[in-house]
């Protein structure tokens, strides 16, 4: 030990330079591990946080320059991949420039896109990408500038394996919060088929050539009502802790709802959640994603290798574990198991997928609100068979012996004299899906305190 002025040894011994030693180490990696968290991430997922990314907030409004702010890696924008785009099997979109207009949940500082070659047949190259914010609703111009051009490892092009997926560096922009992002790709080469979402309810645009830096959007002639290639647009976010995302079928990816109004119901439950917090209630905060696939089922796949419209037991870690700090999901799944099982189906093998998707979910710490299944009496696939089973489902949601928490959407948008079907304000014209009110409806009646906590403690 050092002694000190009487007259002791004021040298360390071989313990004491040992500790010292140790304790500089500390030091030195701890400050390191400070300087890399303050860089920029590159699609971890793993709510890193970044010192040096700007400020932003609701949106083009603030320009793409602003204070150094810090955040949390959150998922703004998703959608999930349906299969292969029908007619671009061996062509791909080669030589053309694909822009698609995605709407945000929360606003943020930083950006990363996922693209993703899940139903190609060959390796996919992107020669160029870019984000930027949109300069309006009903254009493909950019508030000029806002647009960053996207690298990947470094780089600017990217080769995308089939059957694979990549994520960007992240890239600091000011993303708007409940605004519209351009997400732009171009592919030189055939590559095919092209992996899309193909009722995203919005317009998207395509050019001939490479235009992905460009602001204007003249170049942009033509027009689609899917999302190609783009599954995921995360911010770095200052608002925002974490994550929920909404599982779905059609009534949750808004088949009916009107096109570029973002009036699905996870965009309205998005606006509440939002709503309250400026208005100073103590609810999480939170984005809100859609992972609605029209025509999804709990448990069984669509056909193709790799399959189209895969079940919610089967893309369950891709399309929710997957997304950056997800806290809650919200599950919305069993009315086409209903449909699409000849004859009457098993409410118990339907009520047991969902028991699994709870499970999953509680091991990596997520908390599962389930929605009881809404009527469809009226419909052509309607029986009293099928009627039976989904009443016996949404006993055993009402009980509790399936998920954390739950949302009554049956009771919220059922006929008060025909429990077996939607009030006709609610009703789309099909009896199956919600119109724009019945969305409406649905994300009201969502009760927001429940995405509070967590999973319960496994023991």
């Amino acid at each position: 030990m050092t002694r000190g002025r009487d007259g002791g040894a004021d040298a360390p011994d071989a313990k004491q330079r040992a500790l010292l030693a140790a304790v500089v180490a500390a030091i030195v990696a701890v400050a390191a591990a400070i300087y890399v968290g303050a860089g920029v991430g590159v699609g971890s997922g793993d709510g890193t946080r970044e010192r040096d990314a700007l400020a932003g907030g609701r949106g083009a409004q603030n320009g793409p320059a602003a204070p150094v702010a810090g955040g949390t890696w959150v998922a703004s924008w998703a959608a999930s991949p349906v299969g292969g785009e029908p007619g671009t099997e061996t062509g791909g979109l080669a030589g053309r420039s694909v822009r698609n207009v995605v709407h945000t949940s929360v606003g943020g500082t930083s950006a990363r896109v996922t693209l993703s070659n899940l139903y190609g047949q060959a390796p996919l190259t992107i020669t160029h990408a870019s984000v930027a914010v949109s300069a309006g609703a009903g254009t493909a111009a950019a508030v000029v500038d806002s647009v960053r051009p996207l690298a990947f490892a470094g780089s600017a092009g990217v080769v995308v394996p089939a059957g694979g997926e990549v994520v960007s560096d992240a890239v600091r922009v000011a993303v708007p919060r409940d605004g519209d992002v351009l997400i732009t790709t171009y592919s030189p080469s055939a590559s095919g088929p092209v992996t899309y979402h193909p009722h995203a309810r919005q317009i998207s645009y395509v050019a001939d050539g490479e235009h992905t830096r460009d602001a204007t959007g003249v170049p942009y002639g033509g027009q689609s009502v899917v999302w190609r290639y783009a599954t995921a647009l995360d911010v770095l976010s200052a608002e925002a802790e974490g994550t929920v995302v909404v599982l779905g079928d059609s009534l949750t990816d808004g088949i009916s709802s009107t096109t570029g109004t973002n009036r699905r119901w996870p965009d309205v439950l998005s606006d509440r959640l939002r709503a309250a917090i400026g208005d100073g209630r103590d609810v999480p905060r939170y984005s809100v994603v859609n992972a609605g696939i029209s025509g999804n089922q709990v448990l069984a796949d669509g056909l193709g290798r790799p399959a189209e419209n895969p079940s919610g037991v089967n893309r369950f870690e891709r399309d929710v574990l997957g997304r950056p700090n997800v806290r809650v999901v919200v599950v919305v799944l069993g009315i086409n198991d209903i449909l699409r099982t000849p004859g009457v189906a098993d409410p118990g093998r339907i009520v047991d997928g969902l028991r699994s998707l709870v499970e999953r979910a509680h091991g990596r710490g997520v908390k599962v609100v389930g929605a009881t299944l809404m009527p469809f009496g009226g419909h052509r696939g309607w029986s009293e068979g099928r009627e039976g089973v989904r009443e016996v489902i949404n006993a055993e949601v009402r009980a509790g012996r399936v998920f954390d928490a739950v949302v009554d959407f049956d009771r919220a948008v059922r006929d008060g004299y025909d429990p077996r079907r939607f009030r006709v304000e609610y009703d789309s014209g099909d009896h199956l899906h919600p119109s724009d009110r019945g969305f409406a409806r649905m994300g009201e009646v969502f009760d927001l305190d429940v995405l509070r906590g967590g999973a319960p403690a496994r023991l």
